[in-house]
């Protein structure tokens, strides 16, 4: 992903509508590919921290949710789940919001 095709200021104001329906919350953009079930050359990782109460469907509501908001294919990986050499590939491409 290019970030900087994504203009700052309007990706959190939509992390920010996204987390005030969903109980998750947004940690950084990630590697284009970190989320291997998202495809496409213009497609969004995001890391996220799992809220209470947040279920596989609104963890997907939230991923279609954002895809609409960006006009892009969007993936969020829940830092809850990355384990072992996962975890350490994955967050060494992470970028703060």
């Amino acid at each position: 992903m290019n970030v900087h095709q994504i203009d700052r200021r309007i990706l959190l104001t939509h992390l920010h509508a996204v987390e005030e329906k969903f109980p998750l919350r947004f940690v950084g953009l990630l590697e284009s590919g970190a989320a291997p079930h998202v495809f496409g050359h213009d497609a969004v990782s995001l890391l996220a921290d799992k809220g209470e109460g947040l279920s596989l469907l609104g963890l997907s509501g939230a991923e279609v949710e954002l895809s609409d908001r960006l006009g892009r294919p969007v993936g969020i990986i829940l830092r809850s789940e990355l384990h072992g050499g996962d975890e350490t590939r994955v967050l060494a491409g992470l970028r703060p919001l």
